[in-house]
């Protein structure tokens, strides 16, 4: 129904962005919120997949068209809800994602949350082939100002909005304490450490 939106970027929380477009303030959900730092009160192009259900109709936001097919492919497979798929994107790992899928990696694909032995079978059998043209790299938009305890904090909230558990992140945030990073940097390394 949406291809994309284009807006003034208005909020950035854990789980979502929001982005004002003719005076409406319209809930993205995105796999790492904090992507968008550098962009804040600045306008943004944000690729859109719009889910209507019983009780909620949603917006699913995208760096690229790129990352929007991974998304699409994802939540193709039986048992990967909109979350989940988003929580596999979040890790911005594509290539590690497409030879998993490729050489049917189970335990890998094993390691995102939500993503059980039967689930990751599942993904090798309908998504093997489908990435050909996928880029390694999506081309999010990095650098964002001052970074502190708070960008931490912020991390873990949008790492536990992902589906990860606590005790997992306890772990991560005890190695980060002390360093100065922006959030989406967190995340990135934390969703790196994660998946090892």
């Amino acid at each position: 129904m949406y291809d994309y939106i284009k807006g003034n970027l208005t909020k950035i929380t854990a789980k979502y962005i929001v982005v004002e477009a003719y005076g409406l303030g319209y809930i993205i959900n995105v796999a790492n919120p904090y992507s968008f730092s550098g962009q804040m009160n600045q306008e943004v192009q944000v690729y859109l997949h719009h889910v209507v259900r019983e009780d909620a109709q949603l917006l699913y936001g995208f760096h690229t068209e790129d990352e929007k097919q991974v998304f699409l492919n994802l939540i193709s497979v039986s048992g990967i809800g909109p979350t989940t798929a988003l929580a596999i994107i979040a890790v911005d790992d594509n290539e590690g994602l497409v030879n998993a899928i490729d050489n049917s990696d189970i335990k890998y694909l094993s390691k995102f949350p939500k993503i059980g032995k039967k689930t990751a079978q599942q993904m090798v059998l309908d998504l093997a082939g489908k990435f050909v043209e996928l880029p390694v790299e999506n081309g999010k938009a990095s650098k964002a100002s001052s970074a502190n305890n708070e960008q931490l904090e912020e991390a873990m909230e949008a790492l536990l909005a992902l589906g990860y558990k606590a005790n997992e992140l306890k772990k991560i945030k005890a190695f980060f304490e002390g360093t100065t990073e922006t959030a989406e940097q967190y995340i990135k390394s934390s969703l790196k450490m994660l998946m090892k």
